[in-house]
């Protein structure tokens, strides 16, 4: 089976676009979705850019542009009220249902994650809701069949965090410099602006 490798942080306007857009994309080309997630603002320390430093001029023009996005994908979109927002308890969890998952395939682990993914998107980007409340990252989970209890009580702790960091500082050594960021085997693709190509190496596999 073919795996794209998905690098994304919940805090990513492209990130959100991209959450929707590659998994069809695998669909059509019998590959999967590993959903890697990582702490941006880990990612860009050490790299020294500064999210929010950018004039008043481009933030008009890439709020205009994420709105052509949601056009053309018909996909749902508003600016949160909260932005930049903390990420890293949804990041944990994230990583966390796998452990969750008991006897499970592989296959369920990554459908269950890619469905709580998409819900913590949807309700960021989508619902303007506070995604670093554990309260909502709870019924979030539950939204999924997920027990958002254990979830989040197992994401709290030092298991997690080591996890986070540990794909986190697996990005950098990648070579990953921002979200999202897809892989096809070592080939890299940065931005949703850049999936054309993802697909067009999964039908040459």
């Amino acid at each position: 089976m073919k795996t794209v490798d998905f690098y994304f942080d919940y805090s990513s306007t492209n990130s959100y676009f991209a959450a929707f857009m590659l998994p069809e994309i695998c669909r059509k080309h019998d590959a999967i979705v590993n959903w890697l997630p990582i702490h941006s603002a880990a990612l860009f320390r050490g790299t020294g850019f500064d999210v929010m430093a950018m004039t008043p001029r481009k933030a008009r023009y890439l709020w205009r542009d994420h709105q052509r996005y949601a056009e053309f994908t018909g996909l749902p979109f508003r600016r949160p009220r909260r932005f930049p927002i903390k990420t890293a308890a949804a990041l944990r969890a994230t990583l966390m249902i796998a452990g969750l998952a008991g006897e499970n395939s592989a296959d369920y682990i990554t459908s269950v994650t890619g469905d709580f993914t998409q819900a913590v998107m949807r309700a960021y980007w989508e619902r303007d809701e506070d995604i670093s409340d554990a309260a909502v990252l709870r019924a979030l989970a539950r939204g999924v069949n997920v027990d958002g209890d254990r979830l989040l009580a197992e994401s709290d702790g030092e298991d997690a965090r080591a996890r986070l960091a540990s794909v986190t500082e697996r990005a950098i050594a990648r070579g990953v410099f921002g979200v999202p960021m897809c892989f096809v085997g070592e080939e890299m693709f940065w931005g949703k602006d850049r999936l054309d190509f993802v697909a067009r190496l999964l039908a040459a596999k």
